[in-house]
């Protein structure tokens, strides 16, 4: 059963307050983020191939972690996010590693982004935040090239990733600022393979991805996963 969105929750303005510690290592949200990465790399890489060249759009990229990466493989990389500051952190730092990154301030219902410019739109960590699934997802197939690719990984809707995500998560571990989600936005698989169905996208079979270790910093890893009850990843092709 989906429950109505909770006002007091999907607390977005943490990308704004935490923007210029993006970077710094010293917030442990942050560096969850960023310790996700290679992960997805791992999953994303076999199915695109060789990055370089290819035009890439990181939908919701924050203050770079995902936007970076794929610079450096040699991809023409495309930033997007409502978050100005984080953009703006982003876009220093950026130009501090010597990586041309594009970083636009925009949302996903409305992306600033020609259509049919795309080989790839990459959205992570976003599709359980935004207002209009419908709408972003198409704007995702607008802004695709035919036979364009979405790639991306968001969180399943049940009492187990609720459980996991926001009372652990957010609650007692506080690995999450608490409000970060609101469980209510969270997409089923069948939900999200239905929706892209009908924006005419081929959607692959998805796999299971979350916390698999801890780093020396006693921070969470992250690699695949045998189920996909609590967040999930996957491809689809325009």
């Amino acid at each position: 059963m989906k429950h109505s969105p909770d006002p007091a929750r999907n607390d977005l303005s943490i990308y704004d307050t935490f923007a210029s510690s993006w970077w710094t290592g010293e917030t442990r949200w942050l560096r969850l983020l960023q310790n996700m990465v290679p992960a997805r790399l791992s999953y994303f890489t076999p199915i695109v191939g060789d990055w370089r060249g290819k035009s890439v759009l990181d939908l919701g990229c924050g203050g770079g972690f995902m936007s970076e990466a794929l610079a450096q493989r040699g991809a023409h990389v495309i930033g997007v996010d409502p978050s100005a500051p984080a953009i703006a952190i982003a876009k220093n730092h950026a130009e501090a590693t010597g990586l041309p990154i594009d970083y636009r301030v925009g949302a996903g219902e409305s992306l600033p982004v020609a259509d049919n410019s795309l080989d790839i739109v990459l959205c992570v960590d976003v599709l359980e935040h935004v207002r209009d699934l419908d709408a972003v997802i198409g704007e995702i197939r607008r802004v695709l090239k035919p036979g364009g690719l979405f790639l991306f990984d968001t969180i399943n809707r049940n009492w187990l990733a609720r459980l996991v995500v926001v009372t652990l998560g957010e609650s007692v571990l506080r690995l999450l600022p608490p409000g970060t989600h609101d469980p209510a936005l969270f997409i089923t698989p069948a939900e999200l393979k239905a929706k892209l169905e009908r924006h005419d996208f081929a959607v692959a079979p998805l796999a299971g991805f979350g916390p698999c270790g801890l780093n020396r910093r006693f921070d969470l890893t992250f690699g695949s996963l045998p189920t996909t009850s609590i967040t999930y990843i996957g491809h689809a092709r325009g």
